[in-house]
Formats: structure tokens, sequence, C-alpha cells
């Protein structure tokens, strides 16, 4: 049986071939994401540490945080490039129960310190991994309003990734990389869990213990 809707003389709906798409809308972004993606030598971290860049600084700290082979072995290299201008900063322990106010006491003090001392600073916040997820909150940061807009202050949290001791498990290489980018005082909060914080003792010149009245 002859269907005349089928017939095309008979249609007064027709589908045109349209315009093909690009495969993304704006070219702009592509090129962001290629820029993205690219890995900086040894040699650029190292320059880019020691001319205190920190977005430098911040990849390079993710590289040696990361647990892939080929970002172990190059982290290794920027960090014995960084090794000799190392060791010339005053580095700070801090430490407290949980809801001590470790973070808001550091940002009280970090602005002390730079009004009375001046340089740069920064402020390693460890914080605890879950053991059921291995994620991290890091959330010290938002409790830091004030001192981690200031110029010259780097904050920069990291997860605990299940080390004892109460800091992270590469928060020494991390403090080198800091001291090579110029930082003169770097503060280290602990994750507080109580009694663990034994690691950071041997990092450290000082050791601040906050408790609860």
């Amino acid at each position: 049986m002859r269907h005349p809707e089928n017939d095309r003389e008979y249609k007064g709906l027709t589908v045109n071939s349209g315009i093909e798409q690009p495969s993304i809308v704006n070219p702009y972004l592509s090129q962001m994401r290629r820029r993205h993606r690219q890995t900086l030598t040894v040699q650029e971290y190292v320059d880019g540490i020691l001319a205190g860049n920190v977005t430098v600084l911040s990849q390079a700290v993710t590289l040696v945080e990361s647990l892939r082979p080929e970002h172990q072995e190059m982290a290794q290299q920027v960090i014995e490039r960084c090794l000799p201008y190392s060791g010339n900063s005053i580095r700070v322990g801090i430490s407290g129960v949980p809801g001590a106010g470790k973070s808001t006491s550091i940002d009280v003090f970090g602005l002390h310190v730079l009004e009375r001392k001046g340089g740069k600073l920064a402020v390693l916040a460890i914080d605890p991994s879950s053991e059921k997820t291995k994620g991290s909150i890091l959330g010290d940061k938002t409790r830091m309003e004030r001192l981690s807009v200031q110029p010259g202050v780097f904050v920069r949290p990291s997860p605990s990734a299940g080390s004892l001791g109460g800091v992270a498990r590469k928060t020494r290489e991390t403090i080198i990389l800091c001291e090579a980018a110029g930082f003169d005082t770097i503060f280290v909060e602990t994750v507080g869990v109580g009694q663990s914080e034994t690691a950071v003792h041997s990092m450290v010149d000082f050791f601040l213990l906050i408790q609860l009245a």
C-alpha cells in the first residue's frame, strides 16, 4: 500500500543538512588545556622556585607529593638542586588537640610576625586523610582569611596521606622548596591528633603547643 505522507512531494517539512560544528566552541579553551598539560622541566622548576614564583612552587610541591614514579624521579632532581639554597629559615611547628584553634592562632601569629619581622612566610598546613576514602578536606586555609591574602605569604594545605607523626609524607621536602623560594619563616601546622606529633620535632627549630583552657 502506498503512503502519500512518505512521498517527498507531499511533505511540507524537509530537513536540510546543517553546518558542521567544531569539536569545541571556544578555540581558546583548547589552547588553555594544552598549556595546562605542559610539564615543566627540572631546570624550569628550579629557576621558578629560586625566583620566588609561588605558582611554580605550588606545582613543585604537587610534583613532590605525587606517587607516580616519573614524578618522583623528577622531584628528587628538583630537591637536590634546591638543597644548597635551603636551611636559612626559622621553622616553627604548631600542634594541639583538634578544635584548639591552631589555624586561627596561626592567622594572628603570622600577621604579628610579618609586622615585627617582615620577610616572607610559608604555612604548611597538614590535614588528616580519611582511612576509608583517602581524601582530605584541606580547609585550614579558609581559617586564615587575613594571613592568606598578605603579600609574601604562601599557605599550602597538604593531606597527611596516612603518614604518622602529625606531618605529611613529604613535609621535609616541601620545607626545602619553600626555603629555596626565599621564605625565611615557615610554620608547620600538624594534624592535631593528640599524641603522635613526634616527627615534626626533627624538622623545626621551635615547637608551639596550643591547648584548650
